[in-house]
């Protein structure tokens, strides 16, 4: 009932001490399990509600468009419907900023609840020219407004409106009420690359514009402004959905997601939540820095996964994915290749091991495989399953391997496996691809043509 104060901080000081020493760090394939199923990529659930949970979790990361709604959110979601995320956007629950362009058609964004936006988003970046001055008044004179309006209320040439607007997404300071804008952007891309791409409910609107001009356009300003934050407020807000996001918060892991400041911005915030008793620090997993903090709970979880599963699930992920700790809190296996977490790019993981990396293209695959046998084999296998599984889903066209650990793919030890898998061997490499039935096998088709 009565303690002296300082006696009061050596029992607090000898107390998580103790706490610390009672953690042993875990090999990084146990963290890679952790956090597949930390993130629900382990098992996926359907649903609005799980869509809304899964973009709670994601807020604020940096996410190229290119893969939120044809990796990212598909691993999380099971039957993901892109509507459900407009339906999410044009009710108000969620809002979505662009942070940078990565090339022409395609960039990095990030999703919000609107309530955490002000304390998680940065400050934007104000675009220079004379259209984007005028849009920039009109959207904060009049609100959200269509694309035509914009049009005719500026006098500019259409194309030059969605370029100036555009310029603003990517500065952080507009947005639209839907993802139809970014799918039409991402639309040339999948064309030129073969990929499918998550377009809605495929409906052409008759108010003609631009590819990339649908939906309402506003100003990010007046969501920010309706709540002011201090650094202070903006520093907890960040370390907090950071940790809501990992579960276990390394060093290695705020620097791979560009936190403005990086890691020293958010220490002394989640320093005090240690000391308050909210969360725990310890060395949790083996060969990162001895700085790492874990929700309550999430060291327990940690934990529980040290041993490998008795029947591995492999999984392919985004390589730009927050659930791959690979090339972001864990290092790359060390070799002669140089993966990346690059848009487009894929990994495969089985029980969280990196198993391997298939890059931007699709066509250059590298591997990750254990040394001795049985483990080889049976990884082998599962790997090319997995590439397989890419085509037989639906998620892929086809899938051509040109290279294979920068080598002939026929020359590797993977070659047998991808032909029991379907890939068909041919010049320019290994390929599997959908097969459709011959048209004169299509119910309704018409006869054999002849010459």
């Amino acid at each position: 009932e009565w303690c002296d104060a300082g006696v009061l901080r050596a029992i607090k000081r000898r107390s998580l001490a103790k706490l610390r020493r009672e953690v042993e760090p875990v090999e990084p394939a146990a963290f890679g399990r952790f956090l597949a199923d930390w993130q629900g990529v382990a098992a996926p659930r359907p649903g609005l509600e799980a869509l809304l949970a899964a973009v709670e979790q994601l807020q604020g990361c940096p996410i190229p468009a290119s893969v939120l709604e044809n990796e990212v959110l598909p691993a999380r979601i099971e039957r993901y419907r892109p509507s459900d995320l407009d339906f999410l956007c044009a009710s108000g629950e969620v809002m979505w900023r662009g942070l940078e362009p990565l090339g022409p058609s395609d960039g990095r964004i990030a999703l919000y609840l609107p309530d955490r936006f002000p304390q998680l988003a940065t400050p934007a970046a104000k675009v220079e020219g004379e259209l984007a001055e005028r849009i920039r008044k009109l959207l904060a004179a009049r609100g959200a407004l269509f694309f035509p309006d914009l049009v005719a209320e500026t006098g500019a040439f259409p194309g030059d409106v969605v370029s100036a607007l555009w310029d603003l997404v990517w500065a952080g300071e507009a947005t639209n009420d839907t993802f139809a804008p970014l799918r039409s952007l991402l639309r040339g891309t999948a064309k030129r690359s073969g990929r499918r791409v998550t377009t809605g409910a495929g409906f052409h609107s008759r108010r003609l514009g631009p590819p990339g001009s649908e939906g309402r356009w506003s100003l990010l300003s007046h969501a920010s402004s309706r709540q002011a934050s201090t650094e202070t407020e903006r520093r907890a807000a960040t370390a907090k959905v950071l940790l809501e996001r990992h579960g276990v918060l390394t060093r290695e892991a705020v620097g791979a997601e560009g936190v403005a400041g990086g890691f020293s911005a958010v220490y002394p915030v989640l320093k005090a939540m240690e000391e308050s008793g909210q969360i725990r620090r310890g060395y949790f997993v083996a060969g990162l820095g001895a700085t790492q903090f874990a929700l309550p709970g999430a060291d327990d979880r940690l934990r529980g996964m040290r041993e490998a599963s008795e029947q591995p699930q492999t999984l392919v992920l985004a390589a730009t994915d927050p659930a791959n700790p690979w090339g972001a809190a864990l290092a790359w296996p060390q070799g002669d290749a140089r993966p990346q977490r690059a848009a487009g790019a894929q990994v495969i993981l089985r029980d969280g091991a990196l198993l391997g990396w298939v890059g931007r293209a699709e066509s250059n695959l590298v591997t990750f495989l254990p040394a001795a046998e049985p483990e080889r084999g049976a990884a082998a296998e599962a790997l090319v399953a997995a590439l397989a599984r890419l085509v037989e889903s639906g998620r892929r066209r086809a899938v051509l391997l040109s290279r294979v650990d920068g080598g002939d793919p026929r020359e590797s030890p993977l070659a047998p496996y991808l032909t029991a898998a379907g890939f068909l061997a041919g010049s320019r490499g290994y390929l599997k691809r959908i097969l459709r039935p011959p048209l004169d096998s299509r119910p309704g088709a018409p006869g054999p043509l002849h010459a």
